[in-house]
Formats: C-alpha cells, sequence, structure tokens
C-alpha cells in the first residue's frame, strides 16, 4: 500500500473512533441518567477502534 492510501486508510480509522468518542461525549453531556448502561459497550469499540488504528499508523510508518 503506497503511503497516500495508507493515510486515507488512517483518516478513516480515526475517524470510527472519533466518532464513537462523540457518541460518549454526547451520552455524558445530555443524556447520562438514560443511556449509561451504552457506556461500557461503547467504551470497549472505543478502545478496539484507537488500538486498530495506532496498530495501522505503526504498521504503515504514518
Amino acid at each position: 500500500m503506497e503511503k497516500k492510501e495508507a493515510r486515507k486508510e488512517f483518516a478513516k480509522l480515526k475517524r470510527v473512533a472519533t466518532e464513537l468518542a462523540g457518541q460518549v461525549h454526547d451520552i455524558v453531556e445530555e443524556r447520562l441518567w438514560d443511556d449509561y448502561t451504552k457506556l461500557p459497550n461503547l467504551s470497549e469499540q472505543l478502545v478496539k477502534a484507537v488500538n486498530e488504528a495506532m496498530e495501522f499508523k505503526k504498521a504503515h510508518n504514518l
């Protein structure tokens, strides 16, 4: 994979993690008492997404 393609893929992976972080933020800021039970699953997904992005970054020397 060339660098340009790798950077695009890395940006996609980062976007997924950022969207999950946004969902966590929205729950904490706006709906904590209604949706707090969603936090463990979202947090697990967020950690997985960040790890995936960081592993990709390392593997492609970005």
